[in-house]
């Protein structure tokens, strides 16, 4: 298991002497079960810092860095929506995908209780809760993607064409970007 270490308050980074050894997450077991070619990649964890954050320290391009927002509508149901690290989402347009009235990102807490994963380290793979996934149709064009791996500090690199198996069947593409 990789040790982790607070670099200070807020940024937490892998102890790069024992880096063989990543952290085994439901998000990796899923991606192991479903089958899919993927690889891990650590990278120091500063907290806000987003997905922004992850492409200056790796030097990724921000635009295939995913972020994994927990949402839910007006009736409190729980929903994941992809996005490219460096959009929004349209959540008047996401609302009407979904065919309700309105939609808003959980608080921490609430999308902690969902995903099963703390904020910074959700991943749409393996989530405590079966949820559908919407993801930003754009996406697929892309290479390769980086999207969270469960853990704070830890992404997955893959092909999104495997997004779907890799989601079970959960995933559903949408247009909801904001420029």
């Amino acid at each position: 298991m990789v040790q982790w270490r607070w670099v200070d308050r807020d940024i937490c980074e892998p102890d790069r002497t024992d880096m063989n050894n990543i952290p085994m997450t439901q998000a990796r077991r899923a991606l192991e079960k479903a089958q899919v070619p993927f690889t891990l990649t650590t990278y120091r964890y500063v907290e806000h810092g987003g997905t922004a954050q992850i492409a200056r320290e790796t030097g990724l391009d921000h635009h295939a860095v995913i972020k994994t927002i927990v949402l839910e509508d007006e009736t409190k149901k729980p929903f994941v929506c992809l996005m490219h690290g460096d959009r929004e989402i349209s959540t008047k347009n996401l609302a009407r995908v979904r065919g309700c009235k309105t939609v808003r990102t959980c608080d921490p807490a609430t999308a902690d209780r969902h995903s099963g994963y703390h904020v910074g380290g959700t991943s749409p793979f393996g989530t405590r809760k079966r949820m559908p996934v919407y993801v930003e149709s754009t996406i697929y064009d892309l290479k390769e993607i980086y999207i969270n791996a469960g853990h704070k500090g830890l992404f997955a690199t893959m092909d999104p064409k495997y997004l779907d198996q890799a989601l079970d069947g959960m995933a559903q593409r949408v247009s909801v970007a904001m420029p």
